[in-house]
């Protein structure tokens, strides 16, 4: 039988284990749930169960008289935020742009105004130019753990791709984060040209709607056909 010491010592261990898997992605970083949301996501990652959550300031107090363990979750988590509004979201989505090199301008959202003035808009991309996804979004009150970007494209009313982007744990701090997804080639070819309905979806392991919206996008022979 293990004694209580060694039984502590295992549940911090534990406990370290669950901050670790929830917060590895935020060192890389730094050199209400809808229906729909758990309709679109149901399909990427049915056997994954989330971890049971803690507040950050649950984690910031466990075991404070353990120096080792406070500059390990300080170099993982940084100080706690002070001074944000309880009305904000603790994940905000702030822009997403289409990079590209070859664009003759900037192909940005702004997501943080009416999102139906999107849904009549279309952002037009050259036929075969490489692109990149870029997400720009602010966490602010608590860690989020595997935030993922849902990317659903439908023409004439039948879904024809779908894209999941998973972008992993962050916690919160006064300045944006910004996510790029992998290159990717836009379609080419008189068949593939034309306009597209896009449905995106901002969500995380517990399946919160963070954000969704729909737009357009327009391939074209060339920037201004």
């Amino acid at each position: 039988m293990l004694g209580s010491d060694a039984c502590e010592f295992g549940g911090q261990l534990l406990e370290l284990l669950r901050l670790a898997v929830c917060a590895r992605d935020i060192m890389a970083d730094k050199d209400g749930v809808t229906t729909p949301v758990e309709e679109e996501v149901d399909d990427v990652d049915l056997a994954y169960r989330a971890p049971e959550k803690k507040t950050l300031q649950e984690i910031q107090q466990l075991d404070e008289d353990d120096e080792s363990l406070n500059k390990y979750k300080w170099a993982l988590l940084g100080p706690i935020p002070v001074g944000v509004d309880p009305r904000v979201a603790n994940v905000t989505l702030t822009r997403l742009t289409l990079l590209c090199d070859q664009a003759p301008g900037p192909i940005t959202m702004d997501l943080t105004g009416d999102l139906e003035v999107l849904r009549s808009q279309s952002f037009v991309l050259k036929e075969g130019v490489d692109y990149r996804v870029k997400i720009s979004f602010k966490v602010n009150k608590e860690i989020v753990c595997g935030l993922k970007y849902l990317h659903h494209t439908y023409r004439k009313g039948l879904k024809v791709d779908k894209d999941v982007y998973m972008m992993g744990s962050y916690g919160p701090r006064t300045e944006e984060y910004e996510f790029l997804t992998p290159p990717d080639e836009a379609p080419k070819g008189v068949l593939v040209r034309g306009t597209y309905h896009i449905k995106s979806f901002f969500t995380d392991d517990d399946r919160t709607d963070h954000l969704s919206w729909e737009w357009h996008l327009c391939i074209k022979k060339d920037w201004k056909d």
